[in-house]
């Protein structure tokens, strides 16, 4: 059950969700993100979203006299779940239109709990340091710079690892450690290919098999290494993109960029590099990974593009190349 709770949000950016939320389905409709497939519209249980709430509202201690700050789109998952978990707090609930500058025109004193995707990292800081007790970070990877950023703050930021399917987030990890920890209701183990497999005795869908490859500590606790569909297997060694952009950020400026496959007569496949900006040095960031990186990790070759295309949470499309 939901207690009564306050929604500020003069533009009604979420009446049409709050609407859905209080009607008498026992469903609602939400659609996936895109980023490892066509978007789609799935039906999830209200009682689920109940559950994976009180789950985020107990690990951070909301409750009627707290304060949550939205700046997400209540068309995903995400945003909705914000609405939710101050319904079943009883709290209070702040709706912004998205943005990269979220808070700079919210007058009210604090938010003990803000969700935000990592394009909005630095502008949250620039307009709300010292109101933010904790923020949790998801939609897409935080790059080591972003990383860095979060823990200089001293706000609890913490990134969060969930799906559409789940209701949001299963597990969130400190910002200084690759640790993902298990909600309140979930567990963990892994599958034939290394594939992370999400359990829950209260959740409806019981047990979920992702195709996140995980190095798994315990049953309540992983590192996440990247997606099965994108490793690439280069004379033999199996090469996560994920783990080695992490690596090689470091030298590629503010550039964004994935990695990827390319067929090679060599190797079978050979890891390659595609990165946005057209007036990029490519040869001034390959002497540098030449100089830092482990050769195996090296990208065998560039591709430059003016715009690398993304999900609506800022999450980069990958493409391999053929």
């Amino acid at each position: 059950m939901t207690r009564s709770y306050r929604i500020i949000d003069p533009e009604g950016l979420a009446a049409a969700f709050v609407e859905e939320w209080q009607n008498d389905k026992d469903h609602i409709t939400a659609r996936t993100s895109g980023s490892t497939g066509t978007p789609k519209d799935i039906h999830l249980l209200k009682a689920d979203m109940e559950l994976s709430a009180r789950a985020t509202c107990h690990h951070f201690g909301i409750g009627p006299e707290s304060v949550l700050f939205c700046p997400l789109s209540t068309d995903y998952i995400a945003g909705k779940m914000m609405i939710v978990r101050a319904a079943v707090a009883g709290a209070t609930v702040v709706v912004e239109r998205p943005s990269s500058t979220p808070m700079a025109h919210w007058t009210l004193d604090r938010a003990d709990l803000t969700a935000i995707v990592p394009s909005q990292i630095e502008g949250l800081l620039a307009n709300g340091r010292g109101r933010l007790r904790s923020v949790i970070v998801g939609g897409a990877p935080v790059t080591p710079e972003q990383e860095r950023i979060m823990t200089d703050s001293g706000i609890d930021f913490r990134a969060t690892y969930g799906m559409t399917e789940t209701c949001s987030h299963v597990a969130l990890r400190r910002i200084d450690s690759r640790r993902f920890e298990a909600l309140p209701g979930f567990s963990f183990h892994t599958d034939d290919r290394g594939c992370l497999v999400i359990e829950s005795g209260s959740m409806s869908f019981g047990r979920l098999v992702t195709n996140d490859i995980v190095k798994l500590h315990d049953n309540k606790s992983f590192q996440w290494l990247g997606r099965y569909d994108n490793v690439i297997i280069s004379g033999g060694i199996k090469l996560f993109p994920e783990e080695i952009e992490r690596e090689i950020a470091p030298y590629t400026g503010s550039h964004a960029f994935y990695l990827t496959g390319r067929k090679s007569e060599r190797w079978g496949e050979e890891l390659v590099m595609v990165i946005e900006c057209e007036d990029v040095d490519i040869e001034a960031i390959d002497r540098a990974l030449s100089l830092h990186i482990d050769h195996r990790h090296k990208p065998k070759g560039y591709i430059v593009k003016r715009e690398l295309p993304r999900t609506p949470t800022g999450k980069l499309l990958r493409h391999r190349i053929k």
